[in-house]
């Protein structure tokens, strides 16, 4: 009875994990025979691991990376893309992260650029940071409509939030003045603390011009470029040879 009335009170305190270790440990002989202290820090890490998969599954779920599968073990470091093992081996450990600094991806159209940010998104949400994917025109047209119907304030609140924000597919589409001033305030509200992820076809080069302004133009890259870890892959598409590659390229 006291056995019964203690699971209970281990869901009742939503502690689920340990309550079903605790169960298996009553129906393994082997684990009885530990001393209490042993078959205690068992359960504590048990129920530990489960509260850290479930933060996990939650973050990448809110990330909603458009290659949810990518992960960095799985990088394909064929010379024809020309990556650098060493370099990307060093992002791994998400200390751009911690350091608020910037990931930027180049490279022409299927080469795995949207791949490889999702990638490295999934590395950070799995060390516990938020993540959110969004195409650059996807956001802007996020942003428009927010400032329309009166939640701009919000959405970029959650935006500031976020630890790690993917901007995927910057240079494919124009730019209006507003759309400029709202890319400075999104990355203005992150230099120094937060980190950018950015996937483009365009070399880092032809982004000034890109975003037009002058003056708009040198705070927006200021912000990004300065303290951005800059990756430039080559070659051709990768959908050519997609069936035999694990994830997908962009």
């Amino acid at each position: 009875m006291l056995i019964q009335q203690t699971i209970q009170g281990l869901r009742a305190l939503r502690l689920n994990a340990m309550a079903d270790a605790f169960e298996q440990q009553r129906g393994n002989p082997a684990l009885q025979e530990l001393p209490f202290e042993d078959r205690l820090a068992m359960l504590v890490d048990h129920e530990r691991q489960a509260r850290e998969s479930r933060r996990v599954s939650r973050l990448l779920k809110t990330a909603r990376l458009k290659a949810s599968e990518a992960a960095v073990e799985d990088i394909d470091y064929r010379a024809s893309r020309g990556l650098d093992k060493r370099q990307l081996t060093s992002l791994m450990s998400c200390d751009w992260v911690s350091k608020g600094q910037n990931l930027i991806f180049t490279g022409p159209t299927g080469v795995g650029k949207t791949w490889l940010a999702c990638a490295f998104a999934n590395q950070a949400a799995r060390r516990g940071w938020s993540v959110l994917y969004r195409r650059l025109p996807r956001l802007l047209e996020e942003m428009e409509i927010a400032r329309e119907d009166g939640s701009l304030h919000k959405l970029r609140q959650q935006l500031a939030r976020t630890r790690v924000l993917v901007i995927d597919d910057w240079g494919v589409c124009s730019l209006s003045n507003q759309g400029r001033q709202d890319l400075l305030e999104v990355v203005d509200d992150r230099v120094a603390t937060l980190s950018t992820v950015i996937t483009s076809q365009l070399p880092i080069s032809e982004w000034h011009a890109y975003l037009g302004e002058p003056t708009l133009a040198d705070a927006i890259l200021d912000r990004l470029v300065h303290a951005a870890h800059q990756i430039a892959l080559k070659g051709d598409s990768m959908r050519k040879t997609l069936s035999t590659m694990p994830g997908a390229p962009d």
